[in-house]
Parts: structure tokens; C-alpha cells; sequence
């Protein structure tokens, strides 16, 4: 077995072993860097009453975590199924350099997990999303945005 296939093994693992402790749905995730897991992750989102606590968020959180950083450049994801919109937004915010997953969207979608509606949604305008969604108060929001640009102490990412 290949070390890629070491890998997506033990997300599929992580996955299986979740449900059956009723722990949460069926998702794994495994980040690694240089070869090696530095960090775990499962769906933990019913046990945990945390609806962004999927497999790869909770991974993406303990790497971090572990590795002292917010940026995973050096790192790939492996995960037991196409990452949803929420988790592949955080990948690429994370920097992490491959991603790699065993079931698809359709078949998480076959099982109640579609997330189809979200990329739907996102392409919409905002007036006709299903979220009423309206801008208020831009000029003080502004502030924040000035005091960073300002900033000496902002951290770039």
C-alpha cells in the first residue's frame, strides 16, 4: 500500500469508526505534512452541537493547533469524501497543497448529505438568496478595515 493510500485508509478509518460510536456522520480526515499525520479529524458536528465541526475543519483546527500556524502550506489533506464548500473553503484558506478524497459529493449526496443547494445559493444575488442577507452600517464597518490597513501589528495572510 502506498503511503497516499496509507493515508486516505486512515481517513476511510476515521470515518467508519465515527459512526459506529455514534459519535457523528461519516467523514474522516487526516492532514499530513512530510510524510507523516500531524493531525485527525471526524464529523463531530451532532456530538459536539457545532455545526462547522466537519472532519476536515476539526483536522484543519489541530493541525494548526499542533504545528503552531494558520497556514498549512506544506501540507495535504486527505479525507474520506469531496470536501462540502464550508471544508474546501477552509483547505484553501489553510494553504494546504493537495487534497485527496475517497467518496464523491453524489455519493455523500445519495446518502442525505447534498450539498448542492450551497453552491447554488452562492451563485445567487444576494437579494434572492434563501438567507435574507442586507448590508448595514458600512461606514463604521469601514473603521475596522482602516484600523488594519493602519495597523503595524496585522499579521498578513
Amino acid at each position: 500500500m502506498s503511503g497516499n493510500q496509507k493515508f486516505m485508509q486512515r481517513a476511510i478509518e476515521l470515518a467508519t469508526e465515527n459512526v459506529r460510536s455514534g459519535r457523528g456522520g461519516p467523514f474522516g480526515c487526516v492532514i499530513v505534512k512530510d510524510g507523516e499525520i500531524v493531525a485527525e479529524g471526524m464529523n463531530l458536528v451532532t456530538s459536539t452541537n457545532d455545526p462547522t465541526a466537519h472532519g476536515e475543519v476539526v483536522a484543519i483546527r489541530r493541525a494548526c493547533e499542533k504545528l503552531g500556524t494558520f497556514c498549512l502550506d506544506d501540507c495535504e489533506v486527505y479525507t474520506s469524501c469531496e470536501p462540502c464548500p464550508m471544508c474546501l473553503a477552509a483547505i484553501y484558506w489553510s494553504r494546504c497543497k493537495a487534497i485527496y478524497y475517497g467518496n464523491t459529493a453524489a455519493d455523500a449526496a445519495a446518502i442525505g448529505f447534498d450539498d448542492s443547494f450551497l453552491y447554488d445559493e452562492v451563485k445567487r444575488p444576494l437579494e434572492q438568496r434563501t438567507i435574507p442577507t442586507r448590508q448595514l452600517l458600512h461606514d463604521e464597518a469601514l473603521e475596522s478595515f482602516h484600523a488594519w490597513a493602519d495597523s503595524a501589528k496585522k499579521i498578513e495572510y
